[in-house]
């Protein structure tokens, strides 16, 4: 069992599974240099990209990541404008200090590979590092594989299905749930509600208290993200020329509605969905910036969770600190067996494993503030992914950019409809299981081309005029 403060991690952007993932596998193999005592009289390192990680690690920011891992720094810890500096001092000076301690040489072209035309065999996304000593011999090497939401495996790890920057240890929690019928069962079983039963699990691993803190923290990131989405002015990087849209909706909505923006609108009933819209494209265009975001559950479709999540504190009546704990718990235990039975990543499912799991999270998770029972939980997150089925993964250029900024939008408004055609309308009887969607997401995943699937070789990655 992962805990929920493992799907939900404190990164930066631009994605999870290409910048985060690979920043912490640099990161591990420094430190594993440092601790075997062989990172001295070393020559070079290089790092090969394999796959998707080579084919959009340019836009998605993987060569940066690389080296600002291997250079000690951590995606959750890392002060964002000196880690750039840091990179640009690394490439002007083409020396590069392991984890802070042994300095070698670094020359980008010839030390970072990127092979477009491989795929190592367990997962897109692979990454290689190799460490010479000054004999030319190799005294280190290992493989990485990023697979999705930040998680990351060693190739002799993939058999055991465990991450190392995981916080659970062996530790068993009382209420252990491979699927959503299993959890639904408990729940009945036990006279829990999802976020019950997910807090008690949660507490093997840590206090009452470091449960709280830990979910303010996520939600202080969440709101200070959109916060500095809403005041940044400019272009996005990387060259397309995406303009920032939410300072300048932010003022419109604030200027016209008449309510501050926090209450609805008499002249404009969907004015609500408006301000949804918003707080998406905020956290998105911060992480296409390489801003400070919550991985939820990943970086791509960082933006539906804080949405949802700000629609309910800021619209619903009611809403409480108690609330937004009990969203994001059942959200985490919705994102939990989408990561144990499918996957989060794009390279392997499309944008259905990301944006399509954050939309049906937050509908699971805004279905538990409004009241809603497990039944009602499970249909609302169902209604969230069965109508993202097929989504495909296309970056323009490779950027986090177009379609993924708007796709959030679409995803956080989804979501808030599930919940309520779940909770309003429904009384908890559907059709379709969690449990059949989410295999259902696998199949659709495990069936559409690798053009369509993170490596911009398909879709609007090759149909938008690039001028």
């Amino acid at each position: 069992m992962h805990s929920i403060f493992d799907l939900f991690k404190i990164g930066i952007g631009p994605s999870s599974s290409h910048t985060v993932g690979p920043m912490i596998a640099a990161l591990r193999f420094a430190q594993e240099l440092h601790a075997l005592k062989i990172d001295v009289d070393l020559e070079r390192i290089s790092v090969e990209l394999y796959g998707s990680l080579a084919l959009t690690g340019i836009g998605h920011g993987t060569d940066n990541a690389v080296i600002a891992g291997l250079a000690g720094l951590h995606p959750a810890t890392v002060d964002i404008e000196s880690m750039q500096q840091l990179i640009s001092d690394i490439r002007s000076s083409k020396h590069l200090s392991l984890a802070g301690t042994t300095t070698i040489d670094f020359i980008e072209q010839r030390d970072i590979l990127f092979h477009r035309d491989q795929v190592l065999p367990f997962h897109p996304n692979g990454l290689r590092f190799s460490v010479w000593n000054r004999d030319s011999n190799c005294v280190l090497e290992r493989t990485f594989y990023s697979i999705g939401g930040g998680f990351v495996l060693r190739d002799d790890e993939t058999d055991l299905d465990v991450s190392k920057n995981t916080s659970t240890g062996n530790a068993l929690p009382p209420y252990p749930f491979t699927s959503a019928d299993e959890l639904m069962g408990m729940c009945q079983k036990n006279n829990l509600t999802v976020d019950q039963l997910v807090h008690q699990n949660e507490l093997t691993w840590r206090t009452d208290t470091e449960i709280a803190d830990g979910l303010d923290r996520l939600w202080q990131v969440m709101q200070e993200c959109i916060q500095r989405g809403c005041e940044s002015e400019g272009i996005l990087p990387g060259g397309l020329g995406v303009v920032r849209r939410a300072p300048k909706i932010a003022r419109k909505l604030a200027e016209s509605n008449g309510i501050n923006g926090h209450q609805s609108s008499a002249a404009d009933p969907l004015i609500q969905l408006d301000w949804v819209s918003l707080f998406a494209l905020a956290v998105n265009e911060e992480n296409a910036a390489g801003g400070r975001v919550v991985t939820a559950p990943t970086n791509g479709a960082a933006g539906v969770i804080p949405a949802v999540l700000s629609y309910y504190a800021k619209f619903y009546p009611g809403s409480d600190q108690a609330g937004i704990h009990r969203f994001l718990k059942t959200a985490g235990a919705i994102g939990l067996l989408y990561k144990r039975n499918a996957s989060l990543s794009a390279a392997e499912m499309g944008c259905q494993g990301e944006v399509g799991v954050a939309c049906s999270m937050a509908a699971g998770g805004l279905a538990a503030c409004m009241g809603g029972t497990a039944s009602q939980i499970e249909n609302a997150a169902e209604i969230g992914m069965e109508h993202c089925l097929g989504l495909t993964c296309d970056p323009v250029r490779g950027l986090v950019q177009v379609p993924c900024i708007e796709r959030n939008t679409m995803g956080a408004v989804k979501a808030v409809n599930a919940a309520r055609l779940a909770v309003l309308y429904g009384d908890g009887s559907h059709r379709v299981s969690l449990d059949g969607v989410i295999e259902t997401m696998r199949q659709t995943g495990v069936d559409m081309q690798t053009k369509y699937k993170e490596t911009s070789l398909g879709g609007l990655a090759v149909n938008v005029v690039n001028c």
